[in-house]
């Protein structure tokens, strides 16, 4: 009987070291507070132009636009002739998703829809 007690015992303090324990970042248990999106100031040059020159200009900009089937994303001119095509692409509706490597972030996208809703501000 005192056999099993010390089982149970070294059993108890083998879980309670070993298996209670767990690390995690603060990044992993809260991401909105480090992943916040602003969507205060949304502007071409601060916010689209970033997002465009990291996710579309390689096959968009001016020197690659025929592998992009010819439609330019450069100028602000040119993403504001193609907001409707941009809007539809992004969001994974349309017949060809953009961009092909996967999906752009939600808070790139919240930021496009807002620059358009608010009639696509230079500055």
């Amino acid at each position: 009987m005192k056999r099993f007690f010390i089982s149970i015992l070294t059993i108890a303090i083998f879980l309670l070291f070993f298996v209670s324990c767990y690390y995690d970042n603060e990044e992993a248990l809260y991401p909105t507070l480090s992943n916040a999106c602003d969507t205060t100031n949304v502007i071409y040059s601060g916010t689209i132009a970033p997002i465009l020159s990291n996710n579309c200009y390689s096959c968009h900009s001016n020197a690659n636009a025929t592998f992009g089937g010819g439609i330019h994303l450069q100028s602000i001119a040119d993403v504001i002739t193609n907001s409707p095509k941009i809007v539809v692409s992004i969001k994974q509706t349309g017949s060809k998703p953009m961009p092909p490597g996967g999906k752009l972030n939600s808070c790139s996208i919240t930021q496009f829809d807002i620059w358009v809703r608010n009639g696509m501000p230079n500055n």
